[in-house]
């Protein structure tokens, strides 16, 4: 296929929603830095974008069958590998060992391990064609894939990105074709051990801080029994203060300018939305998600190969349980964890990641017609 046939094969919708939701994060990023010391850090979030729309773009107009068989086993061995380097000599930011510093780079192999995992499950899921999974054939396998990447991560600690993964597992199944007792199995386990850390927690709070990570527990603790520690829980309290004082159409953001939401940049800027655009912008910013993923489930059910709809409904989840878990913890619905929000936040390892997931979801787009090898 010619390149000029595929650039017009490429899903307008899509590139023109991305454009839109890094516009807002341009925006929000610019509102939470503007007067001070990373003043102009939004100039610096455009030239991220710029730079990363050709890596978006090449993948777009590759086959992404090519990513599947050999090279889904290599991208997902260098993804681990990653994670283990990050283990080993990782950069400690604030108690968490998630970063490699590449000169003045800060790369989040955690990131990209979404990518990975993504590519490494369909490839396993598209063997079955459509037919029911197994267990020890097939469930066994991918949820053995699922589970290193979850535990590297668990163990930096970072709970918010396991949750994603986890999302990704559970959706990814699901379309895959599981036996309804299989998934049902699954979620008891989910629902058991959130169960355990509850009951641990009002009944044996010392034997859960024995198991859980002190970071970890101070998070439980803050979402749990905010009274119990005010220290713990302000973060959250001034994030929702500051999301409510924005009203209809927001307000001079009074909490964003005296400094009282740490990293309102990256992780905490839905509170720069809420705040300085009030219940209008959240809604505006919330629309724009749902058509970007309506958009990408039509490229899933579009697909005329079975691995393509499970890579797009992989990345549909990555992308719906970072926006609901990101929005869930600074309204109060969730325990406060580091996660960006997809295209909004402030980061490079999260921005590359996101677009190399729109350039293969194009990619599906452009090459639905093709038959799989």
């Amino acid at each position: 296929m010619l390149i000029s046939t595929k650039i017009a094969k490429l899903d307008r919708s899509v590139l023109f929603l991305t454009t839109c939701l890094v516009g807002v994060g341009t925006v929000a990023i610019y509102e939470a830095t503007t007067d001070t010391r990373l003043d102009g850090l939004y100039i610096s979030y455009l030239y991220l974008f710029a730079l990363f729309c050709l890596p978006m773009l090449f993948i777009a107009l590759v086959d992404y069958k090519i990513l599947l068989g050999r090279l889904a086993y290599l991208f997902y061995g260098v993804g681990i590998g990653l994670l283990v380097l990050v283990k080993l000599v990782g950069e400690n930011l604030n108690g968490a060992v998630r970063w490699l510093s590449i000169g003045s780079f800060q790369l989040q192999p955690s990131e990209l391990a979404k990518i990975c995992t993504v590519l490494l499950i369909a490839h396993l899921l598209g063997t079955r064609e459509g037919q029911r999974l197994r267990f020890f054939q097939d469930l066994v396998p991918v949820c053995f894939v699922f589970l290193i990447p979850f535990i590297l991560i668990m163990d930096q600690p970072d709970l918010g990105t396991a949750l994603v993964f986890a999302g990704i597992l559970l959706s990814m199944l699901w379309i895959g074709n599981i036996r309804a007792l299989y998934m049902i199995l699954i979620l008891g386990v989910v629902i058991i051990s959130i169960g355990t850390i509850l009951c641990l927690y009002y009944a044996n709070f010392d034997l859960l801080s024995k198991i859980v990570e002190p970071h970890q527990l101070s998070r439980i603790q803050a979402f749990l029994d905010p009274q119990s520690d005010p220290d713990k829980s302000w973060h959250v309290k001034n994030a929702m203060i500051a999301i409510g004082s924005g009203g209809l159409s927001g307000s001079e953001g009074i909490f964003l300018r005296k400094g009282y939401i740490p990293y309102a940049y990256s992780d905490s800027i839905y509170v720069v939305v809420g705040g300085k655009y009030g219940f209008i912008g959240s809604s505006v910013l919330l629309m724009l998600y749902l058509l970007l993923v309506y958009r990408m489930i039509f490229i899933a059910l579009d697909s005329r190969d079975r691995a393509g709809t499970y890579i797009v409904t992989g990345f549909i989840a990555m992308f719906i349980f970072q926006v609901s878990v990101n929005l869930g913890m600074h309204i109060g619905l969730l325990p406060l964890t580091g996660i960006s929000l997809p295209f909004i936040s402030y980061g490079g390892s999260s921005l590359l990641t996101n677009m190399i997931a729109i350039g293969i979801v194009l990619s599906v787009k452009v090459h639905k017609d093709e038959s799989a090898d």
